[in-house]
């Protein structure tokens, strides 16, 4: 808990010293306004009172001019000061405005513009959070496992091939997460170059290494794509369809199917991955892409081993490759996602 809130003390600090800035820089702006108009219309109250005075001078008895000048100036003068008094009071009634107005202004800016680093940063610590707590569950299994048997003064043959198949297990399941966090590292700002690839030799490349898993649950894998040229990174798009044929494979039941479909339009092609597996609620069905996402339904109960990284690894694979994944599903019935890409 310490760490979110040292970040959102930091978000505030950094929304409140970016509104100031906005903010000085709003009534800088109006404080100059002011000044300029204030003098502009200074001078013109002066010389209206000037143009006013000569025209009496025009008008009066030149005997009776002194006395007159005098009192008429002062008269003259007085309205002037008047004038620039209320002329004052406004400009200042209208920095007030200004000040209040812009305060809030600045504050809804300030927010604004710091919102995708809050929001990158928030990622950041929700993703060292949650690959912490996926690690540590596999140490932890390891740790105990071996407490256990250091505690007994002997152990069998048996249990000792237990304990190293035990370790072994849980080392795999580090090595599994540990490729995955480091493939989702791997693709920051890391660009690919698109040549033409075709879909047919992608499916076979990404059917060959599923080809194990399917086999063990006799699954058997239909492919029926054409020939189709795209533009993509060969390697990046294997690992794609790799990863949604081994999500369609591990939430198959025994000796059920999945198919490889493809078609082309206008200058889009398509490439879907459909299994008859337990399938996805539609409430889950937008978060599936996310780091660490595992469904907790009859996905979660099929006992699959996974970190919920292969889907959020693929959908950043795919918005490098300028492609698209999207997924239907529903419960009991099957899902299937589908690659949309340019044509070559």
């Amino acid at each position: 808990m310490t760490e979110p809130r040292h970040l959102t003390r930091i978000v505030q600090s950094a929304t409140l010293r970016l509104a100031g800035t906005y903010l000085a820089i709003i009534m800088l702006l109006s404080l100059a306004f002011s000044v300029v108009f204030y003098n502009t219309s200074a001078r013109q109250l002066d010389r209206q009172a000037s143009s006013q005075l000569n025209e009496v001078y025009r008008q009066i008895d030149p005997n009776n001019v002194g006395r007159v000048s005098q009192e008429l100036e002062r008269y003259l003068n007085a309205r002037a000061a008047e004038g620039r008094a209320e002329l004052l009071a406004k400009l200042i009634l209208l920095n007030l405005v200004a000040l209040v107005g812009g305060s809030a202004l600045s504050y809804v800016l300030a927010r604004r513009s710091l919102q995708p680093i809050e929001e990158a940063m928030d990622a950041q610590t929700r993703f060292v959070s949650d690959a912490s707590h996926e690690l540590r569950t596999p140490l932890t299994a390891l740790q105990l496992t071996n407490e256990v048997a250091l505690r007994k003064p002997r152990l069998t043959s048996k249990e000792s091939r237990e304990l190293i198949e035990h370790n072994l297990a849980e080392a795999t399941k580090l090595k599994t997460l540990s490729d995955g966090l480091l493939g989702l590292l791997k693709q920051d700002g890391h660009l690919l170059e698109h040549t033409s690839v075709s879909l047919q030799a992608v499916v076979g490349e990404a059917m060959n290494r599923i080809a194990p898993t399917a086999i063990e649950k006799r699954i058997s894998v239909h492919d029926s794509v054409p020939n189709i040229m795209v533009k993509s990174e060969e390697a990046a798009l294997v690992q794609i369809v790799t990863i949604l044929l081994d999500n369609a494979v591990k939430y198959s039941a025994l000796k059920s199917d999945i198919y490889l479909e493809s078609k082309a339009r206008a200058k889009t092609a398509y490439l879907s991955v459909r299994d008859n597996g337990v399938g996805i609620k539609a409430s889950e069905l937008p978060h599936i892409f996310d780091r660490f996402y595992r469904a907790d339904t009859s996905r979660s109960r099929q006992h699959t081993e996974g970190y919920g990284l292969g889907l959020s690894i693929a959908r950043k694979l795919a918005d490098q490759l300028g492609a698209e994944i999207t997924a239907k599903s529903e419960p009991d019935k099957g899902s299937t996602f589908t690659i949309r890409l340019p044509l070559a």
